[in-house]
């Protein structure tokens, strides 16, 4: 409780007639006095705020850089009517930097034996679990002099999910899959693909496909159609060590890998393969397995969710070994970690032939845009020496990443803006190659 700034304005202007008529205890008495009277009776009228009840409703998850909407209902059992400033406390990252503020504050009115509902619009800007803090209420008496204040525990998790910016890509990448599978004109057969059936010719069609033998018992020419082998096996491998955190422009590293994973999922699971994943640094932070086509995105998301990159060394034996325990059959296995120097030739090097020896393998890694930018900057003595460094660290980062095709990896680096789609499209090579 305490002394509203009206209180305290009627006590400065009171206090200059005193200064100037009668300057003593008597005229600030005469002042004072009926202030503090004023003061006590709107204390006593205004709503206690201990004997209120709150409960919330509303979102529990939202997508990253979406809005999610809390009610909160207040109800006042007290027979004096609450006129009231509140303050619904959650996280710093639950909004855009300077709208804290006006997002959190409200001001309402409940007459008594009655209830209202504000609404707090979270907008976060980091992913996981963002959980409401106390709820502040001031309640003021009818005067405006005196409020009661105190603070109610209500508890409400709102789980903020992966972007997932590359899902506007999946209309197209799926239209890419209905001509590897036969669905259009256009048709794919690859070594080791499956017949689907035989349809007749139409332009554009591989002459090489035509049946001669169905061709001879028909009128029309036939031609066989193919499609890419079905219900194969791919392990997504998130790399969540100290290499993850690295900020790529406004975002780490891990949220890119994580948009890459989702669009991906979305796209394998369509083209009816298994999807299963596996996030990894010197412990599984996160296992996502046998799950149907329906529920593998939530599954995924959820996941992802809370996982935040460790600042520690990657253990890639102990990846390789749980990888190669959440794969036991031949599988397409898509790491996504760096192509940095140290890392790969130290750490991912010597277990390689491990996973090369049962599986397929794609590796796909987060570039830094800004290096590239760096590498063709000129103009003045440190825009020189920036990009004599950039191009260096260009030249090795294409060193390893042609060291890794020689072993046999197919290698994607991209920036953030572009892995998503670069990583579908090789994934949908392979599978036109029928190399899953």
């Amino acid at each position: 409780m305490g002394f509203t700034g009206r209180a305290a304005l009627l006590a400065a202007l009171g206090s200059v007639p005193v200064g100037i008529w009668d300057a003593g205890w008597t005229g600030l008495l005469a002042v004072n006095a009926p202030l503090a009277v004023a003061c006590a009776c709107d204390y006593a009228l205004a709503a206690p705020v201990r004997r209120l009840r709150l409960s919330r409703t509303g979102d529990t998850s939202v997508r990253l850089g979406e809005s999610a909407e809390v009610t909160l209902t207040v109800s006042n059992p007290s027979r004096r009517p609450l006129r009231a400033r509140l303050r619904d406390a959650w996280p710093p990252s639950s909004w855009q930097p300077g709208t804290e503020i006006r997002a959190s504050r409200h001001r309402l009115t409940v007459p008594p034996g009655e209830r209202r509902r504000v609404t707090t619009r979270l907008t976060p800007t980091r992913r996981g679990d963002r959980e409401a803090d106390r709820v502040t209420i001031r309640s003021y008496g009818p005067l405006g002099l005196f409020a009661r204040q105190g603070s109610h525990r209500v508890p409400w998790t709102v789980r903020v999910l992966p972007a997932f910016p590359s899902r506007k890509q999946l209309p197209a990448k799926l239209a890419r899959l209905r001509e590897l599978d036969g669905r259009t004109s256009v048709l794919v057969r690859g070594q080791g693909t499956e017949f689907d059936s035989l349809r007749e010719y139409v332009p554009g069609d591989d002459t090489r496909s035509i049946d001669w033998r169905a061709t001879a018992r028909q009128s029309s020419v036939a031609v066989r159609t193919w499609r890419p082998e079905r219900d194969r096996h791919i392990l997504i491998v998130l790399d969540t060590g100290r290499t993850a955190a690295g900020r790529v422009d406004d975002a780490v590293r891990l949220d890119a890998a994580m948009d890459a994973a989702l669009l991906l999922a979305a796209l394998a699971s369509r083209a009816g393969d298994r999807v299963d994943l596996l996030a990894y640094d010197r412990r599984v932070r996160a296992h996502v397995k046998g799950q149907n086509a329906g529920q593998l995105l939530p599954a995924l998301v959820g996941a992802m969710a809370t996982l935040e990159p460790e600042l520690v060394e990657t253990d890639t034996h102990g990846l390789a070994a749980t990888t190669l325990r959440s794969a036991p059959r031949q599988s397409l296995i898509v790491l996504l970690t760096t192509l940095d120097a140290a890392p790969v030739e130290e750490g991912l090097m010597p277990v390689l032939p491990q996973l090369l020896k049962r599986h397929t393998v794609l590796l796909a890694s987060v570039a830094d845009p800004q290096v590239a930018r760096m590498a063709a900057a000129r103009g003045t003595v440190n825009a020189v020496y920036e990009a004599a460094a950039a191009a260096q660290a260009l030249t090795e980062r294409h060193r390893v990443a042609e060291h890794l095709r020689r072993q046999g990896v197919t290698v994607v680096d991209e920036v953030p803006d572009t892995l998503a789609g670069a990583v579908a499209d090789a994934y949908l090579a392979l599978k036109a190659a029928g190399r899953l």
